[in-house]
């Protein structure tokens, strides 16, 4: 593991942040292929999906929206901030439904309730690192092919119910040598990535390269800068993947 001051005393972090998170953002994300950029319009609801890196300690025993309690502390939270401060006359509804640990199977089961029901005009999915990681601990025994299965079939199920939805997938990502993360993560891991991205250009989905953006930031910052563990970012990770977003959908 790189730690922090072992890359400032190597002098790799000569000018930390050199380029700004806007500029790694801009190295990281271009605009999206088949899908259209996302133009936010008056009254719309945007809901977050995914598992602990988007419930980021959320509140939830109400159904709030634009609320920072409801929206966590990580990404979903900052990304919603910018949304509300540059849109205040757009009247924005925005909810956090991630939930921690959760595989795509574990959306599948509340899906009604936490999506098709909040009829969302833009849904952000990130999921995918626990249907790898949980699989990797031998606590679940889905395959890639679960993953593809399940995910595909969650999608089809949100167009087929809700037919003018603007989608986001978000690309499972990991920063390797960072706790959890090790050699033998890969290369099987890198396969869930592949399927996030098949499936956001057979929906039509604006696609978010995660694992590049941390790539990119990995040459201004050593990882452990960005997620402690590997998988769930810091504050300043947190900030990095809202301005991907941010990027990647408008």
């Amino acid at each position: 593991m790189i730690k922090r001051r072992d890359f400032i005393k190597s002098g790799s972090l000569a000018g930390v942040l050199a380029l700004s998170i806007p500029e790694i953002v801009q190295a990281a994300v271009t605009k999206p292929g088949n899908a259209k950029a996302i133009k936010i319009s008056q009254d719309m609801t945007v809901l977050f999906q995914g598992d602990s890196i988007t419930d980021a300690g959320r509140k939830k025993d109400t159904n709030e929206f634009n609320t920072p309690a409801n929206l966590g502390t990580g990404y979903v939270n900052q990304a919603a901030a910018e949304l509300l401060l540059n849109y205040a006359t757009k009247n924005l509804k925005i909810y956090n439904k991630g939930i921690s640990g959760n595989k795509v199977y574990q959306l599948a089961e509340r899906w009604d309730n936490d999506c098709l029901s909040i009829k969302p005009d833009i849904l952000s999915i990130l999921i995918g690192v626990n249907d790898y990681w949980h699989k990797h601990n031998g606590k679940y025994d889905g395959t890639i092919e679960t993953y593809r299965n399940d995910l595909k079939a969650l999608l089809k199920r949100t167009v087929d119910a809700l037919p003018n939805v603007k989608l986001v997938i978000g690309e499972p990502f990991a920063v390797k040598g960072i706790k959890a993360v090790d050699e033998s993560w890969y290369p099987q891991f890198n396969e869930y990535r592949a399927v996030a991205k098949a499936l956001a250009e057979e929906f039509n989905a604006v696609f978010i390269p995660y694992q590049k953006v941390f790539d990119e930031a990995q040459k201004q910052a050593p990882g452990v800068y960005w997620t402690h563990d590997g998988v769930h970012p810091s504050l300043a990770g947190a900030k990095l993947m809202a301005e991907a977003w941010l990027k990647a959908v408008q």
